[in-house]
């Protein structure tokens, strides 16, 4: 790989304005301290759980997941359809004997 891929995909790890390369270059402990500072400030552990929100959280995430909104939605569509079929089917006996 190139070093510009590799120094693009590294770029949101390291902070530029603390990982300057004169820090880093120089070699020496002690010049390292302004990036152990700012990495033993950060939290630790797993980050928590962002909820999700609307319909999606409400029924496709977390413990209630479930497709009961997929299920309504297609039985409220063959609803609608078979509604309007079984009207024009009417409208056509109106005038007309089968």
């Amino acid at each position: 790989m190139h070093a510009s891929l590799v120094r693009r995909q590294l770029s949101g790890l390291v902070p530029p304005k603390i990982a300057s390369p004169s820090i880093l270059s120089a070699g020496k402990g002690a010049d390292l301290s302004p990036l152990v500072a700012f990495y033993s400030k950060l939290p630790k552990g797993p980050a928590p759980e962002a909820a999700a929100r609307g319909i999606k959280g409400r029924f496709f995430n977390g413990k209630n997941a479930s497709a009961s909104p997929i299920v309504v939605t297609v039985l409220a569509i063959f609803g609608l359809g078979y509604t309007i079929d079984y009207q024009m089917h009417l409208k056509h006996h109106k005038n007309h004997a089968h």
